[in-house]
């Protein structure tokens, strides 16, 4: 059932814009001890990746666009021009996730498997789920912890889908790993 709900949730539209004020959700981050969960920029081709992907061959996977490139740096500018103290920048594996966090230059980005796709990973969606709910309760700061996923991922943590190269900015529970306070969305540069 609940692979069924994000099939159905990663065909809608992005959720509409949050109701909170951009502006609240920057101070958020600059205040550090967030999380900036990052959906990737814009990589054409539909959900999932083609059949016979491999993780370590990137002309077998969706990647980014010119658009989703240029969207990706506009991102790093604009969290940079926000004074978001940046202390740590997380990925998934997957080519379209990498080249996003490295393109918006905010540190040097390291793998972590917890946040790998959702939608097409062989490891079961409770364990990558479970993995980075344990690791945002832990995110203490000092700084904002950047991490770059994906849509599916981001929907099993917060009940929101966002747009490619969209922000939700959530707020660590340590007292409560299985839940963890969302403060809103940040829609997509431009």
């Amino acid at each position: 059932m609940r692979a069924l709900f994000i099939a159905f949730a990663l065909a809608l539209p992005a959720a509409p814009a949050s109701a909170v004020d951009a502006g609240a959700l920057w101070d958020s981050l600059r205040q550090g001890g967030r999380v900036a969960l990052i959906r990737h920029a814009e990589a054409p081709g539909g959900a999932g990746d083609p059949a016979g992907f491999r993780l370590d061959d990137c002309a077998t996977q969706r990647n980014l666009s010119e658009r989703g490139r240029r969207a990706a740096a506009e991102l790093g500018a604009r969290i940079r021009t926000q004074r978001v103290p940046v202390a740590r920048v997380l990925t998934s594996q997957w080519c379209r996730c990498r080249e996003t966090a490295r393109l918006m230059d905010l540190g040097e980005p390291v793998e972590a498997p917890t946040f790998n796709n959702a939608f097409a990973q062989r490891t079961p969606r409770e364990d990558l789920e479970r993995g980075a709910r344990d690791l945002i309760a832990g995110w203490r700061g000092p700084g904002t912890l950047i991490v770059v996923t994906h849509g599916a991922n981001i929907l099993e943590l917060t009940a929101i889908h966002p747009a490619q190269a969209a922000i939700v900015v959530v707020e660590p529970q340590p007292a409560a790993p299985d839940r963890l306070r969302v403060l809103g969305r940040i829609d997509p540069p431009g």
